[in-house]
């Protein structure tokens, strides 16, 4: 049902780790997480040998019939290293992301990758589009505009973001599971991120008394370097309201409202086969919003990983069941502590640690993750 496979090219110098879930005749899911050796060459090489591993996890025979559906790769100079992406032939075969969350391994480049098997993969203007039991699954990556400050580009990538799923006759309100937010200089443009996601939910009837969305709001840069602001997203079309239920943990967090963001602490969809647990980005924080161990990256790492397996709990499951994480770190220097963390608590888990500042100056690290789990209910499968 669930296995984690490690793949190691040691002629290209790359890893992927990855996380399998299939149940028989059923969806196959995949997460991947794929790290490059540094070689001493310039990104292009790098970017090569990762593109070439690439090809050989879809070709081994672990992964037959699995097809991708998204990627997000995490840069260390989004700006001068997309132009070459483009120069090699970009990456189109599904929707993609490229942010600069600089791997901390001392890599240039890493990427996450998101397959199904069982399920055609298409793409619809930009968008991965996975149609299978009467749901629409919508995966839209990298969106950006380039005018503005951090509030007017919120507000506008959610307009578009609005006008693309009103052609699926969706909403932002009834169709969105989650989203990812990534804001260049977080300690300054936040405010306006968050300013702007709150009105446009309050337009569509998204309050504290109705709900919000499972998100992610983190320092990363957009390729543009006039964008302040990217937006990832994933939607679903033909869920019943009840598939979907939120996660709060109240006896380890308050809810997001009460120091002024709208975003939901986690996501559980249940179908007829399976749960999708979507955990946000998740830090060291108290049940009256505080932040815990202030300036002490181990402890604060502890209290982090307590407020996830307490969501995970609530969505019935725990950290076995999780297949993948991205881990955002505030300081370089706590790097090889929290790897080492890490490694001795996930030594099979896909993961990618990256230089990512947090929403608040005092949160040193804080991470996300997402997981699955076979159960049987009323509802169509996945």
């Amino acid at each position: 049902m669930h296995s984690n496979i490690l793949l190691n090219w040691e002629n290209l110098g790359v890893k992927a780790e990855t996380s399998v879930f299939q149940l028989d005749g059923k969806v196959g899911e995949c997460h991947a997480v794929l790290h490059v050796e540094p070689r001493g060459e310039d990104f292009a090489g790098q970017y090569g040998r990762l593109c070439m591993a690439e090809g050989l996890l879809m070709a081994a025979p672990e992964f037959q019939g699995f097809k991708a559906v998204f990627k997000r790769y995490f840069l260390s100079d989004s700006c001068n290293q997309f132009p070459v992406i483009e120069s090699m032939g970009g990456n189109s075969q599904c929707a993609v992301s490229f942010i600069q969350q600089p791997p901390l391994d001392g890599s240039k480049v890493a990427v996450w990758i998101y397959l199904l098997r069982g399920t055609d993969v298409v793409m619809d203007g930009g968008v991965s589009v996975t149609e299978h039991n009467g749901y629409r699954n919508m995966w839209q990556m990298g969106m950006c505009v380039d005018e503005g400050d951090s509030y007017t580009q919120t507000g506008k990538l959610l307009e578009m973001y609005e006008e693309g799923l009103e052609k699926c006759g969706a909403t932002i309100a009834d169709n969105c599971i989650r989203t990812w937010f990534f804001v260049r200089d977080v300690d300054t443009q936040y405010g306006g991120l968050v300013k702007a996601r709150r009105e446009n939910f309050s337009r569509h009837g998204l309050t504290q008394d109705t709900h919000y969305i499972s998100s992610t709001g983190i320092g990363g840069g957009p390729v543009s370097v006039k964008s302040l602001v990217q937006m990832d997203s994933f939607s679903v079309v033909g869920l019943d309201p009840s598939q979907q239920r939120y996660l709060y943990a109240k006896s380890h967090l308050n809810p997001t409202y009460e120091y002024g963001v709208t975003f939901e602490r986690g996501t559980l969809v249940e179908y007829g086969d399976r749960g999708h647990v979507f955990i946000s980005g998740t830090a060291s924080i108290d049940n009256r919003g505080d932040v815990v161990h202030v300036g002490d990256v181990v402890s604060q790492t502890r209290r982090m990983w307590e407020n996830v397996e307490t969501l995970l709990s609530e969505g019935g499951m725990d950290f076995s069941n999780v297949m993948q994480i991205i881990v955002y770190l505030r300081d370089v220097a706590d790097y090889e502590t929290v790897r080492r963390m890490f490694a001795e608590k996930f030594p099979d888990t896909p993961y990618v640690i990256t230089l990512a500042p947090v929403c608040r100056p005092t949160w040193l690290i804080e991470m996300e993750c997402m997981a699955v789990d076979g159960r049987t209910t009323e509802y169509r499968d996945y």
